[in-house]
């Protein structure tokens, strides 16, 4: 299979301004695509090679690919370098000096030789892998037509920017190997199981749906989280979720999946990347904790004061994030386990039991100390003690609260959201003001101070029924010079020139982003508005919803993926619940 053909479907997916479109054109890719090669086309396509729970990284930075043109075109360095600073694509750029040099218009790259070389790129290593790396990918591209040039450069660099989601991926195999809408289920079931799209793609493209009916939990791949909704009081809680919660502390951390095989540990992130590196002192944690051989657990992952044993901030806990000076951030800044749910254990998968039994399992698995220890939670039934609870919580440095379902149907739900799961958070507590986690999908030009700069960004909610990022407010306010000078590079390899098809908005923005980078806002109150259509329809005939005075508060949502941003269906009950409490003020009914 020619690559010019999956290049040629990413422009016309590039192209559209439609999600259905887009689905059309990945569809006829996946049917047209020999089942050999089905993995390897979905993981390009996600703009990889392996799922991200392996941790392969090309390696290719935009410096390098840059070096790599020059080589391929014969073009000077600087003029490549020029060139990607007025188009702020270096993909385009390659495409553009390609075309300028006179490369061949034959295609004659084929998918299987350009994974083999990327695959090559990502496994160099060692004394000598820069030029190594840059070698290969030079005669890589000597060979490539202009538009192919342009997806190879954006690939390599982290930059596909097809915005193509893995619901849209989920969706495009059930209506090739299943029964569209009617399969989605199943094949939605499998990735959250292994979250490996590749691994999905090729046993239904093998086996067909009943292959994938098979997937089961295990050790090494990564289940895909459950995630929470949210309510802002504690009697609303209790009515939603059936009269009786197991309400935990939500602490100010960052959530871990720890996989243990025998003397093996595995850390993944939120979004499922692999982070065991750094945290050595976690695996060494988990290794002397846990009674079990195998074993899946959920955790929290807290900065603490080991003298005075207080909660320290998320903002500090993020200097863990490095790949050098490991040893030296465990000593600067220690932490603790707040163990919450336990998936897997020894050969039995527990995503299908109520959380009542996860949780004494839990209790049975972790050997706790000071340093590995169970979320405190408290069962109740009474609004009262549940806000005594909550008080409680935010006094000793937490967020909040999860308040969790403890009747029969509380499985655990991988890769879901859902009413198992409520969060019960401070900022919600503020009558007027909320917190939101939102994804840019446009931007205004700034003009004045802010000239030459991004003025304004445009910010939405995300519906998980159709996979659609929905506009909800524009947001001007809280952003140091400091925000205002990363923008640029921040949003660079975003910006495209249309609106993307899996947004939707009424206003018009000068310049668009492929939805990637989420924000958390705090506003004023959330509003009924004609202009934006997050929750359109759903309050009142014609309108939307809209976030009044919105500022962002500093905080980039590096560990949420976008669909991990605030959902419509949350603002709508924020919206409800604010409109309840204000005709409950007036003695209204």
């Amino acid at each position: 299979m020619l690559y010019d053909h999956i290049a040629e479907a990413y422009e016309a997916m590039e192209a559209t301004t439609k999600r259905l479109e887009m689905l059309d054109h990945l569809v006829s890719l996946l049917k047209e695509t020999p089942p050999a090669f089905l993995d390897k086309l979905v993981y390009l396509t996600q703009g990889k090679l392996y799922p991200d729970f392996m941790g392969v990284e090309i390696g290719i930075a935009d410096k390098m690919a840059a070096r790599a043109i020059a080589l391929a075109t014969g073009a000077d360095e600087g003029v490549v370098n020029d060139s990607y600073r007025d188009s702020g694509d270096l993909g385009l750029s390659a495409e553009a000096l390609f075309n300028a040099s006179g490369h061949p218009p034959r295609p004659s790259l084929t998918v299987e030789s350009v994974y083999r070389t990327l695959d090559s790129i990502a496994q160099t290593a060692g004394v000598g892998s820069v030029d190594a790396k840059l070698g290969l990918f030079a005669e890589l591209m000597k060979v490539a037509t202009p538009r192919e040039a342009k997806y190879l450069v954006r690939t390599v660099t982290g930059k596909l920017r097809l915005g193509v989601a893995d619901m849209t991926i989920i969706d495009g195999l059930a209506a090739v190997f299943g029964r569209g809408k009617e399969d989605k289920t199943a094949v939605e079931r499998a990735y959250n199981i292994c979250s490996d799209l590749g691994q999905v793609a090729s046993t239904l493209a093998a086996e067909g749906v009943e292959g994938i009916a098979g997937f089961k939990v295990r050790v090494g791949n990564p289940i895909r989280p459950m995630l929470a909704e949210r309510l802002p009081s504690a009697t609303d809680i209790l009515e939603k979720i059936g009269g009786e919660c197991a309400a935990e502390y939500k602490y100010d951390g960052e959530r871990v999946q720890v996989h243990k095989r025998g003397e093996e540990v595995m850390l993944f992130s939120r979004r499922l990347e692999n982070i065991t590196e750094q945290y050595p002192d976690v695996a060494e944690l988990v290794l002397a904790r846990f009674r079990a051989r195998e074993v899946i657990a959920e955790a929290e992952t807290v900065a603490v004061d080991l003298e005075t044993g207080d909660l320290r901030p998320f903002q500090e806990l993020m200097h863990r994030r490095r790949k050098h000076g490991i040893q030296e951030a465990i000593l600067e800044y220690p932490i603790a386990m707040f163990f919450f749910d336990c998936l897997y254990r020894d050969g039995e998968d527990l995503t299908t039991l109520p959380y009542p039994e996860r949780r004494r399992i839990l209790e049975e698995v972790v050997d706790v100390d000071e340093r590995a220890r169970l979320a405190i939670r408290k069962v109740t039934t009474d609004p009262d003690e549940l806000e005594r609870f909550f008080e409680q919580a935010i006094a000793d440095g937490c967020e909040g609260l999860i308040c969790k379902t403890t009747s029969p149907e509380g499985v655990y739900r991988a890769g879901g959201r859902g009413w198992q799961w409520i969060k019960y958070k401070r900022d919600y507590k503020s009558e007027m003001t909320d917190t939101v986690d939102l994804v840019a999908v446009g931007a205004l030009h700034g003009r004045g101070r802010r000239a030459g700069s991004y003025g304004a960004l445009l910010l939405a909610t995300y519906d998980p029924a159709t996979d659609m990022f929905r506009t909800i407010t524009k947001c001007g306010a809280g952003f140091t010079d400091a925000n205002l000078a990363e923008f640029g590079e921040r949003f660079k390899g975003l910006v495209i020139d249309h609106r993307h098809p899996r947004v939707e908005a009424k206003m018009i923005a000068d310049v668009w982003f492929v939805p990637s980078v989420v924000m958390e806002v705090l506003g004023a109150e959330v509003t009924l508005s004609p202009i934006h259509p997050s929750g359109m329809d759903r309050v009142r005939a014609g309108a939307g919803l809209a976030i009044r005075f919105p500022r962002f508060t500093g905080n980039f949502r590096e560990d949420k993926a976008p669909e991990d941003a605030t959902t419509e269906d949350e603002v709508v009950e924020m919206y409800e619940s604010r409109l309840h409490g204000v005709r409950a003020a007036k003695g209204e009914s």
